[in-house]
């Protein structure tokens, strides 16, 4: 019961890592430091993606689910639909190569609109009072 429980947790964050691969620029533009976290997340996704990688997440899956006693498939509903989704049985290296090139154009193209908000922003008014430093104190 608790490998099977850990693994549905694995898959759980495995579809948020997927996720926050996909949308996760679209936090910065409230938080402008998520591309920092976003970056390397989409670069793995991206490698993973080309070069037909697999996660380290689905063998730790795979190896819990065994623990638990359980084969290929799962009697819990949430935990089929996340592997359905995350392992569709449809996915040819083709379709790999075409999802990775939408998420690399999508992510350039929120990035492009990220940078460009950001850089036309007005400045907060800390900066317009110290515009050399940003210091409050006037230090240099």
């Amino acid at each position: 019961m608790r490998y099977g429980l850990f693994a549905d947790v694995i898959v759980l964050v495995h579809l948020l890592f997927v996720l926050f691969v996909m949308f996760g620029v679209l936090f910065a533009l409230r938080w402008p430091g998520a591309i920092w976290m976003h970056a390397p997340a989409l670069l793995w996704g991206l490698i993973v993606e080309f070069a037909d990688l697999t996660c380290p997440l689905t063998p730790l899956e795979n190896r819990l689910r065994v623990a638990a006693g359980e084969a290929g498939s799962r009697e819990d509903f949430l935990s089929q639909w996340l592997v359905t989704v995350l392992y569709p049985e449809f996915l040819t290296r083709d379709l790999q190569f075409f999802l990775g090139g939408s998420l690399l154009f999508m992510n350039i193209g929120l990035y492009a609109y990220v940078l460009r908000k950001r850089s036309n922003r007005r400045p907060t008014k800390r900066e317009e009072a110290y515009p050399s430093t940003g210091d409050p104190a006037g230090r240099h």
